[in-house]
């Protein structure tokens, strides 16, 4: 079993065709960016950079973390709270970012302000097409982004959303199932194993990975009976 993507390669080397993928963790550069193994976002022929492209105000200090397996559609812009405004007084103007005596008069008010904190899209995550996402939103595992909708809050693990704002559209699983998939962690899996048995996490269910976890869960596969 050696004919499998190489996670270290900017592309996948299974498929030399495939140009308009990129594995993110092999092309990223900003120290605000974190980005696990086999997560891509789809370039459809555009050759700037992932964190210029879709990122946009990465100033700092506030991060952008992805998991891994994630899928991110073409056009898709997250936005970090560097292009935030300040909305505590009378006006919106970012009178700090322009130096000179406007910054030293407001520098201060400036940090006081509140800012979201990181960007957090979880692990086995796919991201529709022209999708936004706004500052400081945490995105579970396994949810599902409508194409051109707008995150405006936190998404739920294993749940759809889409519109603008985006409300859920339904949860994939239940409850129970969820838990179950959050505590079976497969995308952790050496890839060696997901190989075996992504057919099961492609098209099975809970319970089918759950029947396959002793090989690196033990104990999970009695939970679910």
């Amino acid at each position: 079993m050696t004919d499998i993507p190489d996670p270290t390669r900017l592309t996948p080397t299974t498929r030399p065709d495939l140009t308009n993928v990129v594995f993110l963790n092999n092309e990223v550069t900003s120290e605000f960016i974190e980005v696990g193994d086999y997560t891509y976002a789809d370039a459809e022929g555009d050759q700037t950079p992932f964190e210029q492209r879709c990122v946009k105000y990465l100033y700092g200090p506030q991060k952008l973390r992805i998991g891994r397996f994630t899928t991110i559609g073409p056009g898709v812009e997250i936005l970090m709270p560097g292009g935030n405004h300040p909305m505590a007084g009378p006006s919106t103007y970012p009178f700090t970012m322009f130096g000179g005596d406007w910054s030293d008069a407001t520098l201060g008010t400036f940090l006081a302000i509140e800012q979201p904190g990181d960007t957090v899209i979880g692990n086995d995550v796919w991201i529709g097409r022209g999708a936004t996402i706004l500052p400081g939103v945490t995105i579970g595992d396994g949810a599902v982004i409508g194409a051109r909708s707008v995150v405006t809050g936190d998404v739920g693990p294993y749940r759809v959303v889409a519109g603008n704002p985006a409300r859920l559209v339904r949860s994939r699983f239940t409850d129970e199932e969820i838990a179950l998939l959050e505590d079976l962690r497969w995308w952790d899996w050496p890839v060696e194993i997901i190989t075996r048995h992504a057919a099961a996490i492609m098209g099975g269910t809970p319970q089918d990975l759950a029947e396959v976890a002793p090989d690196q869960a033990p104990g999970l596969a009695r939970s679910a009976q």
